[in-house]
């Protein structure tokens, strides 16, 4: 969404058409991770979405929970997906129209968001917040558009939680600070109830969910980019990088490979 600060290929900022296929399948890849299923289906019965009610989803990405929730309004309800990035609400546009979904996808950003006040029933908001250099702005701005009773789930990683094994003690660390320097606001997840509060919501309910990656799909990847990252800036050497490597996938194909980070979760609403 957008930011004054910038920090993902995510913000508005950053439209590069050639970044857009990368972005789709990080998307798509994280969709089909078990946690995050998980927490997705505990947020949507906190939500509660009910028939002919409006609903919002913040940073809607492809589009596919903005369509969750346009099945649970109905056709007397709308769903609505807010995203700034041309090419992800292309590609939502056209998922929706191939799945019969009624779901709309309209440009968007989270801390202006273009409804009028009290106007939703439900709003849901997925990993925007840790893209944010001002996330309670964008947190206030849902407590805005939401009607008394209205109801909002918050779903967001924390970057602190990483977690990589096995690994050189003296790596680790590196690594870590790559991944927290991902978000603008790393410690998101972490955040999530103070936010709510902040905003005058009614914290209803807390999750949390671990996010365990598999070696065999998308760990391998990520490894790589956060090693390759803290090789250029001098926080590990090439020795190290390629000890690292090595050790990994050995430990995967034994079945002794671990890397996850936590995504936590809070339903609320709005009081009145």
């Amino acid at each position: 969404m957008t930011d004054r600060h910038p920090t993902s290929a995510f913000h508005a900022a950053n439209t590069d058409p050639a970044v857009t296929g990368r972005l789709i399948a990080a998307l798509d890849a994280q969709a089909a991770n078990t946690g995050v299923r998980r927490l997705r289906a505990w947020a949507r019965a906190g939500l509660a979405a009910a028939s002919g009610e409006r609903a919002l989803d913040v940073g809607s990405g492809t589009g596919s929970e903005t369509q969750v929730l346009a099945e649970d309004v109905g056709p007397d309800g709308s769903a609505t997906g807010v995203d700034p990035h041309p090419g992800l609400r292309a590609d939502a546009e056209r998922r929706a129209a191939e799945a019969g979904s009624r779901a709309r996808f309209v440009d968007g950003d989270a801390l202006a968001l273009p409804f009028p006040d009290a106007g939703l029933d439900v709003v849901r908001c997925e990993r925007v917040l840790q893209h944010l250099s001002e996330p309670a702005r964008a947190v206030a701005e849902i407590a805005r558009v939401l009607r008394p009773g209205g109801r909002v789930a918050l779903l967001d990683t924390d970057w602190t939680t990483f977690l990589l094994h096995p690994v050189d003690p003296a790596v680790l660390p590196a690594l870590a600070t790559v991944a927290r320097g991902t978000a603008a606001t790393p410690d998101a997840g972490r955040r999530l109830t103070q936010w709510l509060a902040d905003a005058g919501l009614s914290v209803d309910r807390t999750g949390a969910d671990v996010l365990l990656q598999d070696p065999r799909a998308v760990s391998r990847p990520i490894v790589h980019g956060l090693a390759g990252t803290a090789l250029t800036r001098g926080l590990i050497s090439e020795e190290q990088r390629d000890r690292l490597y090595a050790d990994l996938t050995a430990a995967a194909d034994r079945g002794a490979f671990h890397l996850s980070v936590t995504m936590f979760a809070a339903v609320a609403h709005r009081p009145g």
